[in-house]
């Protein structure tokens, strides 16, 4: 297909920085498409499309990342060259929620031009908007280690369907990641949005300087705790995607492919390892910064 033909695995690991742009690129279009044909269902539509879009490129990095267990290098080395596949990942991922955030921030204001209703961005955004208020914070230190064990407990689960995934479907982690990348934009874009509208009185230095303030912090409340939790799931969906290329190309049982399950596992220690890092900074970190 033509969105494809844009980039290949090799191009994408000696170059990642240009994933952001293909992210952007195919969540914008599958959220043109999805206002387009299947407004009312906008939200989850959207999701699906970027990950159709994104199925082929992440598709031939896994297999490419398979063939590099192949090779009987050491274990410290695979790690290396599978951190190439999981910096091109990183920057897809976060190309996909830049986009969300621009749409989120800017969608308001292209209503009238789009010609679509007023209420488009609540329509585009419902799911997204009902999982992150349904984010409950408690308070007290008490709270706060029933709230981490919560969080990595959730996480630990969402990790474990990403590899199954990866694993039963080849690729099915991707929708995952997609889905949590539309939710941290969303999340990220509502703060924002919230910050921007109290200093609309403001002078234009103050809101020069407010609209910086607004746009890092936003970005960093959410990214500091988000980006290693999508980190964490790449890692866990490289690793069930490296086993089920390994499958389909029938070495199962054969010495190669202990060797293959031996690195998949490493990483799947990885991530879990990750995610209680995630856990630890969202829960006690990023409520004294933020």
């Amino acid at each position: 297909m033509v969105l494809e033909s844009l980039i290949n695995p090799v191009r994408a690991e000696h170059r990642p920085y240009q994933m952001i742009i293909l992210g952007i690129l195919y969540s914008s279009i599958s959220i043109f498409l999805s206002l387009w044909i299947f407004y009312d269902y906008s939200s989850l539509v959207m999701v699906f499309l970027t990950v159709f879009a994104c199925v082929p490129i992440v598709y031939n990095t896994v297999k490419l990342e398979e063939r590099k267990d192949e090779t009987r290098q050491k274990e410290s080395t695979l790690l290396k060259e599978h951190a190439k596949a999981l910096e091109a990942f990183m920057f897809l991922f976060l190309g996909i929620m830049i986009s969300v955030v621009l749409w989120y921030l800017f969608l308001p204001a292209l209503t009238g031009i789009l010609h679509l209703p007023a209420d488009t961005p609540n329509v585009l955004f419902s799911s997204q908007l009902e999982t992150f208020n349904s984010i409950n914070s408690g308070t007290g230190m008490a709270a706060q280690f029933g709230r981490f064990s919560l969080i990595l407990f959730n996480n630990l689960k969402v990790l474990l369907f990403c590899i199954l995934f990866s694993f039963i479907y080849g690729l099915g982690a991707i929708f995952i990641l997609t889905w949590n990348a539309t939710v941290i934009g969303v999340a990220i874009g509502k703060f924002i949005s919230e910050g921007l509208a109290k200093i609309t009185g403001s002078t234009a230095l103050a809101k020069v300087t407010g609209y910086f303030q607004v746009f890092s912090i936003g970005f960093l409340r959410y990214s500091l705790h988000g980006v290693l939790e999508i980190l964490a799931y790449f890692v866990g969906g490289l690793a069930g995607g490296i086993i089920s290329v390994a499958v389909i190309r029938h070495r199962f049982g054969t010495k190669r492919f202990e060797q293959i399950l031996w690195d998949s596992s490493d990483l799947v220690i990885l991530s879990v390892v990750i995610l209680i890092i995630a856990a630890f900074i969202e829960v006690f970190i990023t409520p004294l910064v933020f």
